[in-house]
């Protein structure tokens, strides 16, 4: 049975003491729910702009995998969570200029989208994300 790993990057916000940025266990990597924080000074970045905050918040996930051995090729699922219904259509356009970016193999990642209450009111968007690593 493989041992269970805490991951940790300096790339990406820190967390708060009671979760890991992300858990690898085997060929599977949990990335913790990202917020659109700054890496090394924990501000929050682009209040009020969710398209924005989106690009933020997926680039803390993509450092998260990347310190976990994975990229965003390697994700199976990301989970995004809003404040709003009216944010789904510019969240969904920066995810999708992300994972364009960053799946060239055309094999986009599955995706739910849900709306509701986050930790902060500064937060509009959430994502986490599942990997499976070679």
């Amino acid at each position: 049975m493989s041992d269970k790993t805490a991951i940790t990057t300096d790339a990406a916000p820190a967390p708060l003491p009671v979760f890991s940025q992300g858990v690898r266990k085997g060929p599977l990597l949990q990335v913790s729910g990202q917020g659109s924080m700054e890496p090394g000074t924990g501000a929050f970045v682009h209040e009020g702009d969710v398209k924005a905050q989106t690009r933020r918040t997926l680039e803390n996930v993509r450092a998260i995998l990347e310190a976990g051995g994975a990229s965003v090729e390697d994700v199976l699922m990301f989970r995004c969570y809003l404040t709003k219904r009216e944010d789904f259509g510019p969240m969904n356009e920066a995810y999708e200029e992300f994972v364009q970016e960053h799946c060239p193999s055309g094999a986009l990642p599955a995706r739910t989208t849900v709306f509701v209450d986050l930790p902060l009111p500064q937060m509009l968007v959430e994502i986490d994300a599942l990997a499976a690593v070679d």
